[in-house]
């Protein structure tokens, strides 16, 4: 006798579960967890505070009494500002590829546009607290040092001056978070951003004393030309609009051909 022949049960398809993306807050945090988690990342941080508490004792000890106000503290402490911020911004974009975390960070995050987006909210938010900090330590110093020498406390900054200190240190920021995105090598990325710090300078000062047309124009093109207003004046209409061009040229523009690159580069 042979069994009744039955019909082969039908293949269960089990359907893969949908998975909600990944929120951006969550990417903000584990973004700004790696810029202090790292050794240079930690050091680079607390170096705001170390460097600020060293330019503002040295100011009190060598400063003469004259001189001893806000002003003074701040022009002290934004030398040290001005190279610390763009490193951690650097080191911000290019420790995924010299770390060779990034194939970690993407396969989590798939969207890299994202990434990079938390990268930079970060790059402007650490850049602002930091010299919100540093600026702290400075008007400690002032008080410090004018009860010191017996003078009476200056506070020569205002409102809108600290704000335009701010951005012009944020600039400088994203200059370096803009060179780290379009290289994505840490070496290439400070030496590039000394060049740009320490070289044009130079060489655009040079070219307004001997071209007439360059130290007329040259703030329509040349970034750090118009961002040495923000340390001074309340600057005009023009001067705004010549900040606007030359960071569209500087950072706009440079940061749309990095982040395309990123989009479309191979991860190691």
């Amino acid at each position: 006798m042979t069994a009744p022949a039955t019909a082969p049960a039908p293949a269960v398809r089990r359907q893969r579960g949908e998975v909600a993306p990944i929120p951006f807050t969550r990417v903000l945090d584990v973004e700004l967890r790696k810029m202090f988690d790292t050794r240079s990342g930690f050091w680079l941080m607390a170096s705001i505070v170390i460097l600020s508490v060293v330019a503002t004792a040295a100011t009190i000890v060598f400063a003469p009494a004259s001189d001893l106000d806000f002003e003074t503290f701040a022009s002290a402490i934004g030398i040290p500002m001005s190279v610390i911020l763009p490193m951690i911004a650097i080191l911000s974009v290019t420790g995924e590829w010299s770390q060779r975390t990034g194939l970690a960070t993407f396969t989590m995050v798939p969207s890299r546009s994202r990434v990079i987006a938390a990268k930079w909210l970060l790059t402007v938010l650490v850049g602002v607290a930091g010299m919100a900090v540093a600026l702290g330590v400075g008007a400690l110093g002032n008080l410090v040092g004018s009860s010191i020498a017996g003078a009476d406390v200056v506070w020569n900054i205002s409102a809108r001056e600290f704000g335009q200190i701010v951005l012009a240190n944020s600039i400088g920021m994203l200059i370096g978070f803009t060179l780290g995105v379009l290289l994505r090598s840490s070496a290439a990325g400070i030496v590039g951003y000394f060049v740009y710090a320490l070289v044009l300078p130079g060489v655009s000062s040079a070219l307004a004393s001997s071209q007439q047309w360059w130290a007329d124009h040259g703030a329509w093109f040349d970034l750090n030309m118009a961002t040495y207003p923000l340390y001074d004046t309340a600057l005009t209409s023009e001067q705004w609009a010549q900040l606007g061009a030359t960071a569209a040229i500087w950072l706009v523009l440079p940061m749309v051909v990095g982040v395309w690159a990123v989009l479309r580069s191979e991860v190691k």
